[in-house]
């Protein structure tokens, strides 16, 4: 089985953060999991946070960044493609929302993403992108223990 998450979920999946092990604990379960390709840039930079904050070091980064390739050359990451129609897709979502819909550009991409690739719901702990899931046909799943 596969499932979509976001990139705050698979940046959970390479650090000791509130909620990791209960992602952990799920991704375990799964064949790969899937993110809008954008979610690399996002998680690469949640590292690199976590260097400036000195929650890791640059030998800990790198380590990071090494295990996410390694886990997307095997297969298990999956970085699903961006291509005109999706960035179009995602631009004309605004057409439908109602104006008290909370959605950033990113997370419109990721839940164009995963509908457009198939998929009936997205695992995220991002408060505006779970409340707009609904919109885009999906189910918003927020893993805790």
């Amino acid at each position: 089985m596969i499932r979509y998450f976001d990139s705050a979920y698979i940046a959970k999946l390479y650090l000791n953060e509130p909620d990791s092990a209960a992602v952990r604990e799920v991704a375990g379960s799964l064949k790969a999991v899937a993110c809008c390709a954008h979610g690399s840039v996002e998680v690469a930079y949640v590292f690199h946070r976590k260097l400036r904050e000195g929650a890791l070091d640059r030998a800990g980064l790198m380590a990071r960044m090494d295990q996410m390739q390694l886990d997307a050359a095997r297969g298990y990451l999956r970085w699903l493609p961006i291509d005109s129609a999706l960035l179009e897709s995602a631009a004309d979502s605004v057409r439908v929302l109602e104006a008290d819909v909370w959605l950033r550009s990113a997370d419109a991409l990721h839940l164009v993403c995963a509908r457009d690739n198939g998929f009936e719901s997205l695992y995220s702990n991002d408060r505006h992108l779970l409340d707009a899931s609904g919109w885009f046909g999906l189910k918003g799943i927020q893993i805790s223990r």
